[in-house]
């Protein structure tokens, strides 16, 4: 992995635009000191865990569980199909589907090594550290170096998501790419590959690549939407209690129509074991 060295400093964390979902909690706006670290320049990709799998055996929540989360319209087979979200119904619960096969039996990432890993919980990015001697990042480590620099910027390259009309600047949900608006027919995606290489468009200002869109990452603090109005100023490591862990980025399920969490500031988070294939991680090294 090719690795990104941060200086550290202060910013302002949180929406300073009023675009978030108040639910989230990412206000109120607070100052926050960052000491430097050293990160990795993508999300963790596909090549990188298969070698942590050859090297230890390792078998993620979903190979464990035997089922994950697959975007509907992405399933060819409906047989697979074992369960529904019901406040999201556009994701299935599908059968076989983990790191190895995103979309589950006969799909495969024979096309997708330098894409970011999926399907990996909180536990399975875990193990995957202490195999690689690295950590998770703090969701403050996190924002700071996706702003890349900017300060109070929407996404990490400014205000706008697009420079021209179909001009786009990270993997975010796109009609063209499904063929209808969010969140398209079950089936309607058959082989499209719906993540983008870990280097696709273009770095930030501190040289971190796709940091919002394509992939969800794991951060290592617990998840509490009121934590920011109690928030140490200096390297806040999360609330000390809470079930979920934070996720950061977005993925290429982002729409406006219902989501516009690929901004910096956006926040979400889940349980610790499950995964779903729009989710991965990247990570820091240990002090």
């Amino acid at each position: 992995m090719d690795q990104c060295p941060i200086a550290g400093g202060t910013f302002v964390m949180g929406d300073a635009h009023g675009d978030g979902l108040p639910a989230d909690g990412e206000l109120p706006l607070h100052t926050i000191d960052v000491g430097g670290y050293v990160i990795d320049e993508t999300a963790v990709t596909t090549a990188d865990f298969a070698t942590f799998v050859d090297a230890t055996g390792y078998r993620t929540s979903a190979e464990r569980a035997g089922t994950s989360a697959v975007f509907g319209a992405l399933v060819a087979d409906e047989s697979t199909v074992v369960g529904q979200a019901p406040a999201t119904p556009w994701w299935l619960e599908v059968r076989g589907a983990d790191w190895a096969h995103p979309e589950g039996p006969g799909s495969d990432i024979d096309t997708r090594s330098d894409h970011p890993v999926v399907h990996v919980s909180f536990v399975d990015a875990g193990a995957y550290c202490d195999w690689a001697g690295r950590s998770l990042p703090t969701e403050a480590q996190w924002e700071y170096a996706a702003r890349g620099g900017l300060h109070a910027a929407r996404f990490p390259w400014g205000d706008e998501l697009v420079d021209g009309p179909g001009v786009r600047r990270c993997a975010v949900y796109d009609p063209d790419v499904w063929g209808a608006p969010f969140p398209a027919e079950p089936g309607s995606g058959v082989g499209v590959v719906p993540t983008t290489p870990a280097r696709s468009f273009a770095p930030n200002g501190f040289g971190l690549w796709q940091t919002v869109g394509n992939v969800w990452e794991w951060c290592a603090d617990r998840y509490d939407p009121r934590y920011y109005r109690r928030s140490p100023r200096h390297d806040p490591a999360g609330p000390d209690r809470g079930a979920s862990r934070v996720l950061r980025g977005g993925s290429y399920l982002c729409d406006d129509s219902y989501c516009s969490r690929y901004r910096v500031s956006a926040r979400s988070h889940n349980t610790i074991e499950s995964s779903a294939g729009n989710t991965g991680f990247r990570t820091v090294a240990r002090p």
